[in-house]
């Protein structure tokens, strides 16, 4: 065990942990309301899945929205696969929590960003030492000003 607590790694998988949870619910019973996702995630995550032409059109990072019409939604641990229409041609995604970016609902101005560690991609043994560079927050609440039209 190492001598600090990794609280930006405990934070993201708070994080991803609700994310499941909503879209667990979502999955049992709808959308409520007005509500509805923009979830941007890593298009290069080795366990992310989607059709060659969408990869080849993000080839590094995506945003899907799931709001009027999705299908196949399934959740399991480690991510989600989801049916989306990209114009009229419906397309299954695979999304892995942790290549998740940015997960937003603008319709109760929520919002998360994902921040990513250069190191991750470079070397697996690190998952066992997380340390943060200094004073950067791991995740942090996201504008959605970016989000509005």
């Amino acid at each position: 065990m190492s001598g600090t607590i990794d609280y930006g790694n405990l934070m993201h998988r708070a994080m991803r942990g609700l994310i499941q949870e909503v879209l667990k619910d979502v999955r049992a019973n709808g959308l409520p309301g007005a509500h509805h996702f923009f979830i941007t995630f890593d298009t290069t995550h080795p366990d992310a899945q989607l059709a060659d032409w969408l990869k080849e059109r993000y080839p590094t990072e995506m945003t899907v929205v799931m709001q009027h019409w999705y299908d196949n939604l399934e959740v399991n641990e480690d991510g989600f696969g989801v049916t989306l229409n990209f114009g009229d041609a419906p397309e299954t995604l695979y999304v892995p929590y942790d290549a998740i970016q940015t997960f937003v609902d603008p319709s109760v101005e929520f919002g998360l960003r994902f921040e990513t560690q250069e190191s991750d991609d470079e070397d697996d043994a690190d998952d066992d030492d997380h340390a943060l560079p200094e004073g950067k927050p791991d995740a942090e609440v996201v504008s959605l000003d970016s989000f509005r039209k």
